[in-house]
């Protein structure tokens, strides 16, 4: 299969998950140029040279091929080393100037309703901007990996060089979003937010006050702030390649102008 060299701006970082097969993946978006959305998947993160640790809102290039198991439109499967281009991320001056150049670039934002009804093949990543963002709230769940994934992680460790230094946490807690898309008749959603931001803020917060001011700081953050009355919010969505289901995988709050 033929590949191409693609420069991509991230955007979005999920947090990283075991896997069977590639050991530790994480889900990389963002856009070309042209403000077309490129999702890089899977891509081992901590496995990779630390030259290689992209952040979001870097410029990167990559040769790419197209999935041939992954029939998501915007999914592409790196090949070799992530060439970082620029060496910081794009700054938030004058209102996010330069980031909205290229997130917002083509205005094709998506209703979450309408999304709901297309099929992944057709497209599987969107900007969506919501009408009313009610609530930010978290679930309990296992803090235990599978036992395979466990496996996959404990064989990274054993016998690869490059391996991280710590075995992957996983975070307790899911967390969601509750909101009203822009769509005339919504009757509301509730979406899983996999941002990798959500995770790392909670376990910083976690270490320094403790698991349950941890969750209020987190709720702080991705409610007061990045939801504010002041911020133009947006949720970058994806699909779930095994389920279809869509996820919050990323925001972008800019400020209002």
């Amino acid at each position: 299969m033929s590949s191409e060299k693609k420069k991509i701006l991230i955007v979005v970082k999920t947090y990283p998950t075991p896997s069977t097969r590639y050991r530790e993946i994480v889900c990389t978006a963002g856009v070309d140029e042209d403000g077309n959305w490129i999702r890089l998947y899977p891509i081992d993160y901590r496995d990779r040279d630390y030259c290689q640790w992209y952040r979001k809102y870097q410029w990167i290039e990559v040769e790419v091929q197209k999935h041939t198991q992954d029939p998501r439109p915007e999914s592409y499967r790196p090949i070799g080393d992530i060439k970082i281009i620029t060496s910081k991320p794009i700054p938030t001056t004058n209102n996010w100037a330069e980031r909205k150049r290229y997130v917002l670039k083509k205005r094709n934002v998506k209703t979450m309703c309408w999304l709901n009804g297309q099929q992944q093949k057709t497209i599987s990543l969107a900007l969506i901007k919501p009408k009313e963002i009610l609530n930010f709230s978290w679930e309990e769940t296992s803090n235990e990996w599978t036992p395979k994934q466990k496996q996959a992680m404990e064989q990274m460790h054993l016998f690869d060089k490059n391996r991280p230094e710590k075995l992957l946490e996983r975070i307790p807690y899911k967390f969601f979003y509750h909101f009203y898309c822009q769509e005339t008749n919504c009757r509301g959603h509730k979406m899983m937010i996999e941002d990798w931001e959500v995770c790392e803020l909670f376990r910083k917060m976690r270490d320094k006050y403790g698991e349950k001011k941890a969750l209020e700081k987190v709720k702080e953050k991705f409610l007061c702030k990045i939801c504010s009355p002041e911020r133009d919010t947006y949720f970058i969505v994806g699909t779930v390649l095994k389920y279809g289901k869509w996820i919050i995988i990323g925001t972008f709050w800019p400020p209002k102008t």
